[in-house]
């Protein structure tokens, strides 16, 4: 061994330690960190990471129309963007595309947490596969409180459905929006359909009643129940069950079979007191088992049915005409609250605000009242 001295040994060697035992070898640091991925050299200088080529909108056009996988997802990312500069062009991308959409089945599907969602849309979505369909999964994952970030797990879940070639998932997170759903994702389901995805399956955060939303942008709502969840009074609470328009009792397999028999003869009882949630569509009630692949096919029997009766009617394209206007006055709310925040006079007249409430010179009613006449200039 080498006994130059000028070789500086790690300070975790013991003095006087052989060098055959206890030797270094310090080799030049390289740019750009593990695998190829941006890092940072031994020098500190930090490597630049090439920047993707802006698309235009008539590329993201043609690669939506086309149904490219890639750029699909990155014009939902475009979509879903809140930077005022994305706007105009996301916008002018969605009037490009709308000719195109609105073929497929929407269906919102929901139920609380621990009801096995995913684990049913990987199931149902292989089934819709083998049928033929081309199927596009919006997953919606809530978004934390404090620190605004959200897991986006669903994909992993559904191991098998991400690897099939008619199907397409994309997680999104709520980004604090109630109704468990997320702020763009009818846009994104726009996008979807124009790529030629005939059936768009939206899974909501699962937070339980008060997830009503979903059933303002879908044509057919699903709750998903446990066979040990809740009890009848539970069930003629008014709230999600009697807007859906099927309730299938999940993991319905093995020891669980009698109870999940019991539970829907129980809902069938419990939906004999409540409005139909669909005019002349008497809500159904199932049983199905992810696992086994049971119920499987009768939810989307159901499905079809339900479709097939509402264009029938009349109902299904009036139904889709009001989500269309409700969806116009949602978003005069989102941008109106957008412009209050906005504005260079309310952020001060808001601190002011906040004074005088807390040196109790007014009351909250009074305060906001004087702020929305400041902003608007009419009488409240």
């Amino acid at each position: 061994m080498s006994k130059d001295k000028n070789i500086v040994r790690p300070e975790w060697v013991p003095e006087g330690a052989d060098e055959a035992v206890f030797t270094t070898n310090v080799m030049k640091g390289v740019k750009g960190g593990h695998d190829g991925m941006p890092g940072q050299s031994v020098s500190g200088t930090r490597t630049v990471t090439p920047r993707r080529r802006e698309l235009s909108v008539a590329q993201y056009e043609d690669g939506v129309l086309s149904g490219n996988r890639t750029l699909l997802a990155r014009a939902i990312t475009l979509i879903e963007s809140n930077a005022p500069a994305h706007f105009d062009k996301a916008q002018e991308l969605l009037t490009r595309l709308l000719p195109h959409s609105g073929k497929a089945v929407r269906v919102g599907i929901t139920g609380v947490p621990g009801v096995g969602k995913s684990t049913f849309i990987e199931a149902f979505g292989m089934h819709l596969c083998k049928e033929g369909h081309k199927l596009a999964v919006l997953a919606i994952d809530p978004s934390s409180t404090i620190t605004g970030g959200s897991v986006l797990g669903d994909k992993t879940r559904m191991e098998l459905l991400s690897r099939e070639q008619n199907a397409f998932i994309r997680p999104s997170p709520s980004g604090g929006v109630l109704g468990g759903v997320a702020r763009k994702t009818r846009e994104t389901m726009l996008l979807c359909e124009a790529a030629g995805f005939d059936t768009v399956l939206i899974e909501t955060v699962g937070v339980g009643q008060t997830e009503v939303v979903v059933r303002s942008m879908t044509d057919f709502f699903l709750l998903l129940l446990l066979a040990t969840q809740g009890d009848e009074l539970q069930g003629i609470k008014k709230g999600v069950i009697e807007i859906s328009d099927a309730i299938f009792v999940n993991k319905a397999d093995s020891d669980n079979i009698p109870r999940a028999m019991a539970k829907q003869a129980e809902l069938q009882g419990v939906l004999s007191f409540l409005a139909q949630a669909t005019s002349g569509w008497n809500t159904r009630v199932g049983t199905c088992s992810a696992m086994t692949g049971d119920g499987i096919p009768e939810v989307w029997k159901t499905i079809s049915d339900f479709v097939d009766y509402t264009k029938s009617k009349g109902l299904f394209e009036k139904r889709r005409n009001a989500q269309l206007i409700d969806w116009m006055h949602t978003l005069i709310k989102e941008y109106l609250i957008g412009a209050f925040y906005q504005n260079p006079a309310v952020t001060p007249a808001l601190k002011q605000a906040e004074t005088d409430l807390l040196s109790q010179k007014t009351t909250v009613s009074a305060a906001a009242a004087k702020i929305l006449r400041e902003f608007t200039g009419a009488k409240i």
